[in-house]
């Protein structure tokens, strides 16, 4: 079985394919999705401030196979490591004013394991019936007859996309390039 937890080192880097470029500006739609912690959320209805967003295609279970060639797909591996990230810098996001939302297109059965799984102290939200994904055009892509997300992290300033970061690679450093950027504008 494959070790959900740690990133083979030879994973392919995905490629900027231009599918993100449009969201920047972007209002975040009244769109209410179903949240791991607490009640469903209203992504119109964020508060004030800052909100990190990051999607990512499908966490793993231990014991139970990935997709065949799921390590071949650039920025498919990594979902469970990423949510590991930003569990494990949550205080850092939380000392600087901004909150944290995981975002994935399995149901909401499913991250609330993952959730408890993992000690998650965020709401990940279920676009299982695509809501966002359709309403943004986030990228999508298909593997054994079943689409989801792209890896991408939004940056969400008082209901309008900030910052787009596409594509995120490696997925367990994200919140590095995340902080970072965050950092930056907090010193200005």
């Amino acid at each position: 079985m494959v070790d959900i937890f740690t990133l083979p080192a030879d994973l392919p880097m995905p490629e900027d394919d231009g599918a993100a470029r449009h969201l920047t500006g972007l209002a975040m739609p009244s769109l209410v999705l179903e949240a791991t912690i607490g009640p469903a959320l209203d992504l119109a209805a964020l508060p004030a401030g800052r909100t990190v967003l990051f999607a990512y295609p499908m966490t793993g279970r231990p014991g139970v196979a990935l997709p065949e060639g799921w390590d071949d797909i650039p920025g498919a591996r990594g979902c469970t490591p990423q949510n590991c990230s930003f569990r494990d810098s949550h205080a850092v996001f939380t000392a600087l004013g901004v909150g944290v939302l995981g975002l994935s297109t399995q149901t909401s059965d499913y991250q609330r394991e993952m959730a408890a799984r993992l000690h998650l102290p965020y709401p990940v939200l279920s676009d299982a019936a695509f809501a966002l994904t359709d309403a943004l055009r986030l990228p999508t892509f298909e593997v054994d007859g079943v689409r989801l997300l792209r890896r991408l992290t939004l940056v969400i300033a008082d209901g309008l996309i900030e910052h787009v970061f596409y594509p995120v690679f490696p997925p367990d450093r994200s919140t590095v390039h995340v902080t970072e950027w965050l950092g930056a504008r907090q010193a200005v």
